[in-house]
């Protein structure tokens, strides 16, 4: 009988109810208790969501990030917070976003800030997750108790448990080293503390443990694939059963180390790995489960069932009960409940699945196997007739959109003219001093602003009374901007939902949810546009919004716009084409936008490309083929514009330091990094690569609701200055600021103005001291 699982269950809940306790919760508008009993209840109702499978994750659910759940478990706390003498989670909340709950009763132990944890990608998705940090002297204490306490709610509602767990060599691989020591050297402190944690489940009754090791889909070397066999036979001791959890990516040369690890069984994504299952089967131990993510637990479309079990039969007759089944990855990645969508169109719906969808295919597989097809005879037809709609759909295709993919050339992607050449004919039409300052585009989404959007998508205001409402709000961000003294101002975003979404919405071969919310991080949740067929531009998206902007001011305003690597890598993107195809089919579109605000007299053009890095694949050795179609799309996008237009993009949150030369191919005028919770860390490649265009690297973290001081933006720009000339540095946040509010904004963007008019003083009198 071959076993049904899942791996992890998205935990922000079906109308983001963990959102929004834990906003109120920071605001002190709901209590701790009140907070915590929100996480059982939908710990609960998740738990009843999956009862239909054989075994059901527990310790999938967090208050903020896995990863710094595990970081606590495991007693590994940055040195800045250790000694805390409040509640855990309010310290744990410090980690995360730099501080808790501003607490009237204790206001020194909850409202002090401390640097937040540096936040970064987990793998190549769109999920942030708090990096752990390390250090030659780290050690590590067990604490277990939010584990433990989870795992005692599963077995008083009858929940047939597995824990789930980072594995050791996975937590390592994903930390920072502060000073630059080998983290591998930390195993032999750290494996009995995973030894600990083991034993303390197995004394709980736990029989199987997830302990997810994603990082043996990615290049390890020699050190590394070592330090797994160490690790394991190390652990093999324990008297829980351990699954060995794989996903993002392929195997390949570490399959063999992957299928001997003395565990009792290997997940495998087999929707990335389909080419290697049957290999691997041959050097699976005859005792050792394998589990088989044959449902995509990252995209929202149904799954081909019938050509599943046309692939899956053959190998459930050779492994019988060793076989089970499972989502690729956790369901973390998309949106809880499609049952609850009512706007959808019905026919692009019927050809989805989420969460709890996805779950019932595992079952409906797992049946099929275990009592052949006949017993669910009525869900494969279903599933057949959605497929083949889907298939055969005339929506799909757009002739004229595939006529004009044919006319890509390669002097498409090229400006007239190199860097130095644009930059002596911008220069005087800006006029901009040393150290320009600018924000990277969105101002605070105020609930007034998000009340007048959903009034006029409702119907309850008319056009002309959203349009006064935006204006007016525009204005108001262009006063603000002014009284800052802000060098290049943008529009603030009002009438943006989304960064992605937005645009979205106005191409067609889009489609969109109602509730289909995925977490980002923390708090903040996103919902993905849908493309489902061919992309199509049919009237400008925001021209209108700049051009009034621009009409306010004498100082330049930016336009702003998402490029389309990172439209097309945080939409569920459609699966029966080639990404690249789907992606030059959005520079295509987004190229007119960038036109038509060219003609409109915009100077100063920005293309975000946040996502650039997280769409790479795990593998270094096919990065390249993904880098020549992203950077050759952006270029496509941003290189159609004179040299006296300036083009700026803004990369967030991702390690870019191994990508900088394709970074630099994409030649962008200006680019804005995160650097701030990195201390500049990130800035270090520059030390050997010679940037050749402008930089701003983050100098506030956005995330976090402490403001930064005059003296800290000053100090980490000179660190800036010691890589890159100062006559290519710009001032900026290191992201949008919709999700901070106006009492932080001004006094953090007061300061950082304060900075840059401290840094051109300092810079003039070095200048005349050395004449």
């Amino acid at each position: 009988m071959a076993k049904t699982h899942n791996l992890g269950f998205p935990r922000i809940g079906a109308k983001r109810e963990l959102k929004f306790a834990l906003e109120a919760y920071w605001k002190r508008e709901s209590s701790r208790d009140e907070l915590k009993e929100l996480g059982a209840v939908l710990r609960k109702r998740h738990w009843e969501d999956q009862a239909g499978l054989d075994l059901v994750p527990v310790g999938d659910f967090s208050f903020y990030d896995q990863v710094l759940d595990m970081s606590f478990a495991l007693g590994n706390l940055p040195e800045r917070v250790q000694g805390f003498q409040g509640d855990q989670l309010d310290n744990y909340f410090r980690v995360a976003r730099g501080r808790s709950a501003q607490s009237t009763e204790n206001h020194a132990q909850c409202c002090d800030g401390v640097a937040a944890g540096e936040m970064t990608k987990w793998f190549d998705t769109n999920y942030h997750y708090i990096v752990p940090e390390f250090n030659a002297k780290t050690t590590f204490n067990l604490d277990a108790t939010q584990l433990l306490a989870q795992l005692d709610e599963a077995k008083s509602q009858g929940v047939k448990a597995k824990p789930v767990i980072i594995g050791p060599l996975t937590y390592l691989a994903i930390g920072k080293a502060k000073d630059d020591s080998n983290k591998l050297a930390l195993l032999e402190r750290l494996l009995p503390v995973y030894g600990e944690l083991l034993d303390n489940l197995a004394s709980q009754g736990v029989e199987w443990v997830q302990i997810d090791e994603p990082v043996l889909v990615t290049e390890l070397d020699a050190e590394w694939q070592h330090a797994f066999n160490t690790a394991y036979h190390q652990l093999k001791s324990t008297k829980v059963n351990l699954l060995v959890a794989t996903y993002f990516g392929q195997l390949q040369e570490n399959a063999y180390l992957a299928a001997n690890l003395p565990v009792a069984g290997l997940h495998l994504d087999a929707l990335n790995d389909r080419d290697g299952v049957l290999p691997l089967l041959n050097i699976l131990p005859s005792h050792k489960i394998l589990s088989l993510g044959v449902i995509n637990g990252r995209n929202i479309w149904k799954t081909d069932l019938n050509a599943v079990l046309d692939w899956l039969e053959p190998l459930h007759a050779r492994l019988g009960d060793r076989l089970w089944i499972a989502p690729s990855c956790s369901l973390l990645h998309v949106p809880v409940d499609l049952d609850s969508e009512q706007r959808l169109d019905n026919e692009i719906k019927s050809w989805m699945a989420f969460a709890k969808q996805k779950l019932g295919e595992i079952v409906v597989l797992a049946t099929a196997l275990n009592r052949g097809r006949a017993a669910v005879k009525v869900e494969l037809d279903v599933n057949r007739r959605a497929i083949e709609t889907r298939r055969n759909s005339p929506r799909v295709t757009n002739p004229a959109v595939r006529a004009a993919l044919t006319g890509i050339t390669p002097e498409l992607g090229c400006r007239k003219n190199p860097y130095d050449v644009r930059a002596a004919k911008q220069a005087p039409l800006l006029n901009l001093p040393k150290f320009p300052t600018t924000t990277i585009g969105s101002f605070p989404q105020t609930a007034e602003i998000r009340q007048v959007r959903s009034q006029f998508k409702s119907g309850k205001i008319d056009q002309v009374e959203y349009r006064q409402a935006i204006q007016g709000e525009i204005a108001r961000c262009v006063r603000e901007q002014e009284s800052l003294n802000l060098d290049v101002f943008v529009h603030g975003e009002a009438e943006r939902n989304d960064m992605v979404e937005y645009f979205g919405e106005q191409l067609e071969g889009y489609a969109f949810s109602q509730f289909g919310w995925v977490q980002s991080y923390g708090s903040r949740c996103v919902k993905p546009p849908i493309l489902f067929g061919d992309i199509r531009r049919p009237k400008v998206m925001t021209v209108d919004w700049i051009s009034y902007a621009q009409s306010l001011t004498d100082k330049p305003v930016k336009g702003m716009l998402t490029g389309p690597v990172t439209i097309l890598n945080w939409s569920f993107v459609r699966d029966d084409q080639p990404r690249s195809v789907s992606c030059k089919q959005l520079a295509l579109a987004i190229r007119e936008e960038v036109l038509d605000l060219e003609k409109a007299g915009v100077r100063v053009i920005q293309i975000d490309e946040a996502a650039l890095r997280e769409g790479l694949p795990l593998r270094k050795s096919q990065w390249k083929e993904y880098l020549d179609w992203a950077v050759e799309s952006f270029r496509i996008t941003a290189n159609g514009v004179s040299d006296e237009t300036q083009i700026h993009t803004h990369m967030c949150y991702s390690e870019f330091n191994d990508i900088i030369s394709a970074i630099a191919d994409m030649d962008a005028d200006v680019i804005t990094i995160e650097t701030s919770r990195s201390d500049m860390e990130l800035l270090d490649v520059f030390d050997d690569f010679k940037y050749p265009n402008e930089i701003g690297p983050g100098v506030y973290d956005i995330h976090s609701p402490n403001i930064p001081s005059e003296e800290h933006i000053v100090a980490l720009m000179k660190k800036a200055a010691e890589r890159i000339p100062v006559e290519r540095l710009w001032v900026n946040p290191d992201c949008g600021l919709k999700t901070r509010q106006w009492k932080e904004v001004i006094p953090a963007l007061t300061n950082m103005v304060a900075a840059a008019k401290r840094l051109r003083a300092e810079l003039h009198l070095s200048r005349n001291d050395h004449v």
